[in-house]
């Protein structure tokens, strides 16, 4: 009898998205799915750094200690938007898909002297994979065909504020709210319609409220040059929702059963720490490099049949993911008026990343190259950043390869607020 466990990360010439998800990858089957770690479209570009970030004319929303790098009275905003083109192969077979997403929406505004406020929402995981294959049983059975999908994600709602001591030192703090839901199926079909076809699945509802810290510490090194270095650290929280899972024989379910996380199940979001440093000349010159640590080894997810996707998790564990991240924007002239390209800021980065769980003992392993720019529009620090993105995930012999090519667009906004006009 074939049974509906994991069905892997297997391949089909089938595989494809209907447009309905926020994210697509086979790698995605596993725990919450894939985790975003880009920030805004600016620190896409630069390979997603951030930690070290300070800058007053884009909101940096990887550290709340950022938050005060700003013009006093200046009110601003970020609105993002992504897509992606993913190839995949897994030796036999072949696809491609395209996912075009909206990323991120910030706020901010000062509130009083050296204090400042962010608030907004962004994606934390999405999940997204469609895979069907066929093969040929014995005499009886004939062709039997398997198909797995499942689709959903979760988002993270953000409130922070930040404080400036000695004009050097930085604090943040953030409060951030999980919310989302993932639905997964498989299902197993006979050529032969004497045989009965089987599916089972699982249906995720998850949330969970977190804080996170932030601090940076800016050292001058002449009139114009300056060093920054960062850190962030996020609490590990409680998953709360609940996990259904299901089954079917043709069309008459044959059993269902739902848990409480919080409850019946002890479920954890990850921890995550991070550390950077950065170089800058004035408004003219950034360098940065970061390094992302996330710590899901005790987050449970092991032991629940939706996450772990399969009745036996032998092949699939939760543990520690790293990621390193470098990059650099340089603006040739900000204020010539005489050529708009010299007063466009240009970004180029790097990243390598190591997956928060392991399959069969192994850590799935991404990296890739980063590219864009932002173009001044009107007046103030107004934006619009364009950028593009070329990586892979799964490296080695017998895993699937997915080459991936992408986009990502922001549009920072500024202005001055509470400003009394005087008259003379």
């Amino acid at each position: 009898m074939v049974t509906l466990s994991a069905l892997g990360l297997c391949l089909g010439a089938a595989a494809q998205t209907d447009g309905t998800y926020s994210g697509y990858s086979p790698y995605s089957v596993y725990g919450i799915g894939n985790l975003h770690h880009n920030g805004a479209a600016w620190q896409a570009q630069m390979g997603g750094v951030g930690v070290a970030s300070r800058t007053n004319r884009y909101i940096n929303i990887q550290n709340p200690a950022s938050v005060t790098a700003r013009d006093t009275l200046s009110f601003m905003a970020d609105i993002g938007l992504n897509g992606r083109f993913s190839f995949f192969s897994d030796g036999v077979s072949r696809s491609v898909t395209s996912v075009v997403n909206i990323d991120n929406f910030v706020l901010s505004f000062p509130m009083w002297r050296n204090t400042a406020f962010m608030a907004g929402i962004k994606p934390y995981s999405d999940m997204g994979y469609k895979v069907s294959y066929s093969e040929s049983g014995d005499s009886s059975t004939g062709t039997r065909t398997f198909s797995s999908s499942g689709n959903g994600g979760v988002y993270e709602v953000f409130a922070g504020a930040g404080i400036t001591l000695w004009n050097r030192l930085s604090l943040g703090a953030q409060y951030c709210l999980y919310f989302g839901g993932m639905n997964k199926s498989a299902s197993l079909t006979f050529e032969d319609p004497s045989f009965h076809s089987m599916s089972a699945g699982d249906s995720l509802q998850v949330k969970g409220h977190t804080a996170k810290f932030g601090l940076q510490y800016e050292q001058p090194l002449s009139a114009k040059r300056s060093l920054v270095v960062g850190a962030t650290y996020k609490l590990a929280t409680p998953m709360l929702g609940t996990a259904v899972d299901f089954s079917y024989k043709n069309s008459m379910r044959a059993s269902r059963n739902e848990k409480t996380l919080g409850k019946d199940i002890a479920v954890r979001f990850g921890s995550e720490l991070g550390a950077g440093i950065s170089f800058r000349e004035a408004d003219r010159l950034s360098v940065e490099v970061d390094y992302t640590l996330k710590d899901w080894r005790s987050s449970g997810l092991d032991a629940v049949r939706g996450f772990s996707n399969s009745s036996a998790s032998a092949d699939f564990s939760a543990s520690m993911g790293h990621g390193v991240s470098a990059g650099f924007e340089f603006t040739p002239a900000r204020n010539d008026i005489r050529y708009f390209f010299r007063r466009c800021t240009y970004r180029a980065g790097v990243y390598y990343e190591q997956s928060y769980y392991r399959v069969g003992g192994k850590s799935i392993d991404a990296a890739g190259l980063t590219l864009g720019m932002t173009l001044p529009v009107f007046r103030g620090y107004n934006g619009l950043s364009l950028g593009l993105e070329a990586g892979q995930r799964g490296f080695g012999p017998g895993v699937v390869r997915e080459r991936y090519f992408g986009f990502n667009i922001g549009f920072n906004v500024f202005d001055i607020w509470f400003q009394k006009p005087r008259y003379e």
